[in-house]
């Protein structure tokens, strides 16, 4: 019994002692906003509710993920973007990122305590079951997501292939909760779409920012060229949820002559960085169309913002999402890995995309809930197909 307990009480210590350890470790890096006696005192108090936890909490807790959890607390108190990655998680991150998955579709984000849809991808069975950008994910089947995390709400989310999954979402503007039931498929992610509308407008779709986003650019915009009729274009970034950095300066780059894209402002001032656009511009000055909702985050952002400012297009649709900060995956010993916020956007104006989004030119709100991208009930689209015809 006494060597139950020896072996109970090294165990706990050796678990406290690392925690204690993690924490010293993120409350150094807030030493230039607080005094050091002030990091001392959270310290000591963080280790007298560890004590009140191991002698007082009703039942024996899993080591483990109190310890995922307070790594997941630290990171989550900086923004929402922040995090922490288990192994599986971190793998499950990887297998995403490869371009096919199992799932519903979504991107996620967590806003005071609750899920949120950033968007919808195109075509998934989120998006043709009705949800929309903004919508908040408040029950995954019979479990509430309140007090969840976010890697413990995708994790609820995901299941297996053609297995069924029942979702309550709140909306803004509906005073019911609303209820989709969606079953589960694989995600196959591309990138650009494109058609010709009207004989003489080029239409490209583009659904997310991934490693070939700006050939696929290319390579459609060069076919279009060959058909002298085309005389304006169309860039679609409705509910495109960003991507890679890199891809929205290139992107932006293609209808630019010369200006500042982006920049980036970190806390270390050599990652402070600015990037500007080369001579050429690929459709040659042609009018240009560009399509934002809520739905458009990050990378989407960063090239409507720039064109906007440059007065290169003309902005449509409704205000976009804000998410104007860069995002690092930092692998961990532990075959985890942290999500970590490095640095945040500017655009060419020096305004900052976070929380406020860039805002349309002309704004046109989707006109009815039967609303879905590139249908007849499309009214944003055909709003700017008529103005090029106007």
């Amino acid at each position: 019994m006494v060597r139950a307990y020896s072996k109970r009480k090294n165990c706990y210590m050796k678990i406290k002692s690392f925690l204690l350890t993690i924490f010293f470790y993120f409350f150094l890096v807030s030493l230039v906003f607080s005094n050091e006696e002030d990091i001392y005192k959270k310290i000591d108090l963080f280790s007298e509710v560890l004590d009140k936890i191991d002698k007082e909490y009703v039942d024996e807790i899993n080591q483990s993920e109190a310890m995922d959890a307070a790594i997941n607390g630290v990171l989550q108190s900086l923004d929402p973007y922040s995090g922490y990655m288990s192994p599986e998680t971190f793998d499950n991150m990887q297998t995403e990122t490869s371009g096919e998955f199992g799932g519903l579709g979504i991107e996620v984000t967590m806003e005071a305590g609750v899920i949120k849809v950033i968007s919808p991808m195109d075509n998934t069975p989120a998006y043709e079951v009705g949800v929309k950008a903004g919508d908040y994910i408040v029950k995954i089947n019979d479990t509430q997501v309140q007090g969840k995390t976010l890697s413990e709400a995708v994790d609820l989310m995901r299941g297996p292939v053609g297995s069924d999954i029942e979702i309550t979402v709140r909306r803004i503007g509906e005073k019911k909760a609303l209820t989709f039931n969606i079953t589960r498929e694989i995600i196959q992610i591309t990138s650009v779409k494109s058609k010709i509308l009207n004989e003489k407008t080029g239409y490209l779709r583009l659904t997310s920012f991934n490693e070939n986003s700006s050939n696929q650019i290319r390579e459609k915009i060069t076919e279009f060229k060959k058909n002298r009729k085309i005389e304006n274009y169309i860039l679609d970034l409705r509910n495109n949820p960003g991507g890679l950095l890199s891809q929205a300066i290139k992107i932006s780059d293609f209808f630019l002559d010369n200006g500042e894209i982006v920049s980036t402002k970190s806390k270390r001032k050599y990652e402070n960085r600015k990037w500007f656009a080369k001579k050429g511009d690929i459709i040659d000055g042609e009018t240009l169309i560009v399509l934002i909702n809520y739905g458009s985050a990050s990378a989407a952002e960063i090239v409507a913002g720039s064109l906007k400012d440059h007065k290169r297009a003309i902005l449509v649709g409704e205000s976009t999402y804000g998410k104007g900060s860069v995002q690092s995956v930092i692998p961990l010993k532990n075959n985890g890995a942290i999500r970590l916020t490095v640095s945040k956007y500017y655009l060419p104006s020096g305004k900052s995309i976070s929380k406020v989004g860039v805002v349309p030119d002309i704004a046109v709100a989707e006109n009815s809930d039967e609303f879905r991208l590139n249908t007849e009930t499309d009214n944003q689209l055909e709003f700017a197909i008529k103005l090029l015809n106007g």
